[in-house]
């Protein structure tokens, strides 16, 4: 039997704390090991309890925690899941701890959204995804493990340049940071357009897409409905909504769907890339990156089975290799790259 994964819980607020350690007490594989009210408590404790797992506050008074993230990952590098607000200034916060080293997020209104089993469920999931992911590293760097290009050995079809008139990629859990590293090595003329799918609350994808635009050179924008496809500029997927694409008499278009309201992800991969598959069949260059699930498996075949291409993010460099894995092992990757490769590889094939 496997240890337990030992919880450390960090908000200013009793009622949250409460609630976390309820739902965290629904899983025999988890031990709440302490408590802190504060980022400066919560570095202190983490010093002491060496927890597998924190579950951090972004607001709180003494030490905020962006400032907690920031020392815990300079003095004793630890799993951290962040909970904010549902608003564009949580969204920033919640994005600079994840730059800090932080490696997964929740808003804190997941819980009555959901409903309490199903919240319950969803913090636990994403809690022993990102414990075991860590415990089983021998080594971190703000959330990050030695990285290595790992060959499928697969025979990617030879294609010359010019190719390929679409680059689509999807994310989720360790999403948000994958593809900002991505994005931010690509050069201003990139001569493709590019879909960004990742799995993210409606509040957070207008604040994402401004922050990825800023640290990018290539123009990142939240999709709009009736955004004409551009090289050099990247769609991100509204929250909330999904995002397809159409042909229309001005070229390829984004159209923004509220889609079926059954679909467990909005915005779905699966769901996009599909898309992408009915209009550029054979000239799609799908990344799948970290995550949990596997959304984007069933459009990864159809893009195959048209002529493009699938990469996926190997086991090594993911947060979660939950949706990487599913297509590696469907037999769907063409190539299997470390997070640090896929952007050189990309200036390389199109």
């Amino acid at each position: 039997m496997s240890a337990k994964l030992r919880v450390l819980i960090v908000d200013d607020s009793a009622f949250f704390r409460r609630r976390i350690a309820e739902m965290l007490g629904k899983d025999a594989g988890i031990e709440i090991v302490g408590v802190a009210v504060n980022g400066s408590e919560a570095v202190a404790l983490n010093r002491q309890l060496k927890p597998d797992v924190v579950t951090m506050d972004v607001e709180m008074p003494v030490m905020d925690g962006i400032e907690a993230v920031k020392a815990i990952m300079a003095e004793q590098p630890t799993a951290i899941i962040m909970f904010s607000s549902l608003t564009q200034e949580g969204a920033r916060a919640t994005f600079e701890a994840l730059d800090a080293g932080a490696l997964d997020f929740l808003p804190k209104q997941f819980y009555s959204a959901e409903g309490r089993d199903a919240a319950a469920d969803t913090l636990i999931s994403r809690v022993h995804a990102i414990g075991r992911k860590v415990s089983r590293s021998s080594a971190m760097d703000h959330g990050e493990v030695t990285r290595a290009v790992v060959s499928s050995g697969k025979t990617e079809i030879t294609r010359r340049r010019g190719s390929y008139r679409l680059v689509a990629i999807g994310a989720s859990t360790g999403g948000p940071v994958a593809v900002q590293k991505l994005l931010s090595v690509l050069p201003a003329d990139f001569p493709l357009p590019i879909l960004v799918i990742v799995h993210m609350p409606g509040s957070f994808t207008n604040a994402y897409a401004e922050r990825l635009n800023s640290q990018s050179k290539v123009k990142v924008k939240e999709a709009c409905d009736g955004d004409l496809l551009k090289a050099g500029h990247a769609y991100l997927a509204p929250g909330g909504l999904q995002m397809i694409l159409e042909q229309s008499s001005r070229g390829t278009t984004v159209r923004i769907l509220e889609g079926d309201q059954r679909l467990p992800y909005r915005p779905s991969v699966d769901v996009s890339f599909g898309s992408a598959a009915r209009i550029f069949p054979d000239s799609v260059l799908a990344i799948v990156l970290t995550g949990m699930g596997a959304d984007g498996k069933q459009a990864a075949k159809l893009l195959k089975e048209g002529g493009s291409t699938v990469w996926s993010q190997d086991e090594a460099s993911c947060v979660v290799y939950g949706m990487p894995q599913s297509i590696e092992k469907a037999g769907l990757s063409d190539r299997v790259l470390s997070l640090d490769e896929i952007g050189p590889a990309l200036g390389k094939v199109v």
